[in-house]
């Protein structure tokens, strides 16, 4: 199967955004009142599920929406600081070169990703951020839309079990890469469509040279 567009994640799977992310995580905590994080226990959460996560920390559901709002914030005073991962930019340009359509569905808000994309945040079709936790599958769906391709040819990458799920719900293929926030066995049980090694492993599934 050759795809035709593409719906990237960002935090994780295009950015490295792990430190920026516990920041601001740590910061929301401190507020909201639930446990901050060590790095070592940031790290031993990549074998969870996003539910698993915030039972384990102790948040209660009905803060969700609140907390993801201060969230989004913190990110986007923190976008300075983020790195794309190596071959990114890359990539979106290759898959722009070869006629792929790109969508970002992502939790943070679309000014915080634009700038730290730079210059490759034009070749980028549609921006749908500002996803709740579990509202992902919604702006896969307004992307696939957008995209006026059959659902079949739509690849969906992401580094979290969410991303799978919310690709499934949507009825598209669901990719997951080795290099984000989860870990990468955790992620091949969840049996996504495609799985990455590499950055550069992606644009041969939509044929991009």
């Amino acid at each position: 199967m050759t795809y035709q567009f593409a719906i990237f994640d960002f935090d994780g799977t295009l950015a490295d955004t792990a430190a920026s992310f516990m920041t601001a995580c740590n910061a929301a905590a401190r507020r909201y009142g639930f446990r901050e994080l060590s790095v070592e226990e940031f790290q031993s959460l990549r074998t969870m599920g996003n539910r698993e996560i915030i039972t384990h920390l102790g948040v209660p559901m009905w803060k969700l929406p609140q907390i993801a709002t201060f969230m989004r914030r913190a990110m986007v005073d923190e976008a300075a600081s983020v790195c794309l991962f190596p071959g990114a930019a890359d990539l979106l340009r290759r898959l722009k070169s070869a006629g792929i359509g790109i969508a970002i569905v992502s939790s943070n808000a679309e000014e915080g990703i634009r700038a730290a994309l730079g210059t490759v945040a034009a070749t980028v079709d549609l921006y749908e951020c500002g996803a709740t936790l579990f509202g992902k599958a919604q702006h896969f769906k307004r992307a696939i839309r957008y995209s006026g391709v059959d659902a079949s040819r739509v690849l969906a990458i992401g580094d979290e079990a969410r991303d799978i799920e919310a690709a499934r719900k949507a009825g598209v293929a669901a990719g997951a890469v080795s290099w984000g926030y989860a870990d990468p066995a955790f992620l091949q049980g969840l049996r996504p469509d495609r799985f990455f090694g590499q950055m550069d492993e992606i644009a041969s599934a939509f044929g991009a040279r």
